[in-house]
């Protein structure tokens, strides 16, 4: 009899022999989801496939566009009833609010409640509950002193919210960073400092169990609450099952209000509180705007509408978050909640984490474009297909609308007037101001790449000067890295593993590999950290630099090399149904940065290509480079430049 297996969880066969366990992933227990509002009358149903309906869990609804309450809701008190984190009130029952919780997300009613309003952008953000991540608990109140209320969270809590639901009262958190956290007390509703309270009865929670004191904050006799439970660092999660997903912690800004955090993994989404003071407590995350051009703030304790813009204050690492700038207060202490920035699965689907599209621009403002996923988007690079037009690199951790050229040496354009080249929850915005993106009557080629084990990563990092290591999380070893300076006019630098690590290539230039000790430090990348020399195209002193990290993903994208034969060949990129996109480059000798994709054409009927390096029209070709059910082909009496015998080629290909 095979093993049998369920969701984290231990089992064994019938036999009483070995154990399975099926691996747990933030994704599937945690989301940040953006969405516009329909208005009064139009139901919608948020896809964000976290199975709510049969595990359980809190959806926490936010309006960005204007004031209005937080609104959490959750499996164990029901749909329709709902609770403010800004204020004190009871839980109120409200027809068509939130309907219905689903197996992949929930539903929103047809009454504007703060989070259906017209045109209006609201945030989600959805905690499935799950052993060593969170529990969601309701209890009755006894009025006595030392009562244990049972979670499952199967770890000892970091942090845990109380809110009586029967009549108004504060909003109690206990978190494990405070001093003596079990005699400590924070409200989400207000900006009090931690002060002394008898709310945990002075006794520390456990893996099954916290406990609480008399107050009526949290053991009124015969009150209602509902409690959200928080683990930290617990692991449980990745193939091992070791992995951290969720820390409770807290950081100290030093006297010039700076603060670095090491977390051990890049976050998406944070809340935070000054507890030595008195300060709002703020929440921030990667799909609204967290970066480091732009940062974008909500409050759990206000019902204001979003803050935030262009700032360089605060941004997400790929091992924590950093202040700089002296934005804390200086000598303040923090406390947080982080959760881990996903997916941690390594796809099987090239079609989940990556697209070729097309689309015609028509010379409007503010345009919104949503292609054909249901991925969020972290890169976006292409062009238009007539002469003249550059080709544009935008992407999400760098921040709203700030473009890179590839065919050109220049510094990252920070576009803080327009929104062209803003990605949104699946969807990106185009503008004819900078003329990029959205010209009237040109046809435009985009690429949309989404971050994910093994296929593509991505690290904003500051240059030392001399050479230094660089944590990435691609959790593979990158076998082709695209690196830019963004604050200088310098070239950029491509590593590619069948050049090597004394090799480089530039990606806005024709030339053959070349070589330099100052690039890559003579350094082969690694499954967690890739190295730089001292050159400023990857490591001048203080300047922002951005690296694009792909690797081999079986079945979805393939890192390789091959050498010209003259004639027609085929590249076996180990797919079954075929490339959708390939970029080429000659490494011996100059040559261009070839891309073609399936959107445009891979046939013998219709192959055009584009230069990443170049502003040339699109050239039409009838088979240069076609997909085969294995990869792709490459046929030198279409094209020479492609297929040169004896020349050697690198190239990137995407099924």
């Amino acid at each position: 009899m095979p093993l049998q297996e369920t969701s984290g969880n231990l089992t064994t066969d019938a036999f009483g022999g070995g154990v399975a366990v099926v691996p747990n992933y933030i994704e599937d227990v945690f989301s940040t989801w953006l969405y516009t509002g329909q208005g009064t009358g139009v139901s919608q149903t948020i896809t964000n496939n976290i199975d709510l309906s049969t595990k359980g869990g809190l959806v926490w609804l936010k309006n960005r566009t204007t004031a209005y309450n937080h609104n959490l809701f959750d499996t164990a008190r029901g749909v329709n009833n709902r609770i403010f984190s800004n204020d004190t009130l009871a839980q109120l029952t409200t027809a068509q609010s939130l309907t219905a919780f689903n197996t992949t997300g929930f539903t929103v009613g047809t009454v504007d409640n703060g989070f259906t309003g017209s045109g209006e952008n609201i945030v989600s953000w959805t905690f499935r509950k799950q052993p060593k991540f969170f529990d969601v608990v309701t209890y009755t109140g006894n009025g006595t002193a030392g009562r244990t209320i049972a979670h499952s969270l199967g770890s000892v809590p970091g942090c845990i919210i109380v809110k009586q639901t029967d009549v108004g009262n504060n909003w109690a958190v206990y978190h494990r960073a405070l001093a003596t956290p079990q005699s400590k007390t924070l409200y989400l509703n207000a900006t009090d400092a931690a002060g002394a309270s008898n709310f945990w009865n002075s006794t520390a929670p456990t893996s099954t169990v916290f406990t609480v004191g008399s107050p009526d904050v949290v053991n009124g006799n015969g009150n209602t609450y509902v409690a959200y439970v928080f683990a930290h660092d617990a692991g449980g999660f990745g193939l091992t099952g070791t992995d951290n997903v969720i820390s409770c912690g807290s950081f100290t800004a030093d006297g010039s209000g700076n603060a670095t955090v090491n977390l051990g993994y890049e976050p998406q989404f944070i809340i935070q509180k000054l507890s030595s003071g008195t300060g709002n407590w703020e929440t921030y995350d990667t799909m609204r705007g967290w970066s480091q051009t732009q940062i974008k703030q909500l409050y759990p304790n206000l019902a204001s509408a979003e803050g935030g813009g262009a700032a360089t204050l605060f941004y997400p690492t790929a091992t924590g978050f950093q202040w700089v700038g002296g934005a804390l207060t200086a000598g303040g202490t923090y406390i947080y909640i982080a959760i881990r920035r996903g997916p941690m699965k390594v796809p099987t689907d090239a079609t989940k984490v990556f697209l070729p599209y097309i689309y015609a621009g028509n010379g409007g403002s503010n345009r919104v474009i949503t292609p054909p996923t249901n991925s969020p988007v972290d890169l976006m690079f292409g062009r238009g297909r007539t002469a003249g037009n550059n080709t544009g690199w935008y992407d999400r951790l760098r921040g709203k609308g700030d473009s890179l050229t590839s065919n050109t040496t220049a510094a990252e354009s920070v576009q803080a007037s327009s929104p062209e080249g803003t990605l949104g929850q699946n969807n990106f915005t185009v503008d004819d101001t900078y003329g990029f993106l959205n010209n009237n009557g040109v046809n435009y080629a985009m690429y949309l790449a989404s971050r994910a084990p093994s296929f593509f990563d991505e690290v904003c990092y500051t240059g030392t000067g001399s050479a230094t290591t660089v944590t990435h999380n691609l959790g593979a070893v990158p076998e082709m890295m695209i690196v830019k300076n963004r604050g200088t006019v310098v070239a950029w630098k491509v590593y590619h593993s069948a050049i090597g690590n004394t090799n480089f290539l530039e990606l806005n230039s024709t030339g053959a590999s070349t070589t330099s000790t100052t690039i890559w430090n003579d350094t082969t990348p690694t499954s967690s950290v890739f190295t730089v020399g001292s050159g400023a195209g990857v490591n001048q002193s203080g300047v922002a630099q951005v690296a694009y990290l792909f690797a081999t993903a079986a079945g979805v994208s393939k890192v390789g090399s091959y050498t010209g034969n003259g004639t027609t060949q085929t590249i076996n990129c180990g797919f079954t149904g075929g490339a959708r996109f390939v970029l080429i480059k000659r490494t011996d000798s100059t040559g261009d940065w070839y891309v073609y994709d399936t959107a445009r054409g891979m046939t013998t009927l219709t192959d055009p290509y584009l230069l990443l390096n170049s502003t040339a029209a699109e050239t039409a070709t009838l088979g240069s480079v076609t997909t085969v059910s294995t990869g792709f082909a490459v046929n030198a009496t279409i094209l020479a430049a492609i297929n040169t015998s004896s020349a050697t080629y690198i190239f990137l290909a995407i099924a």
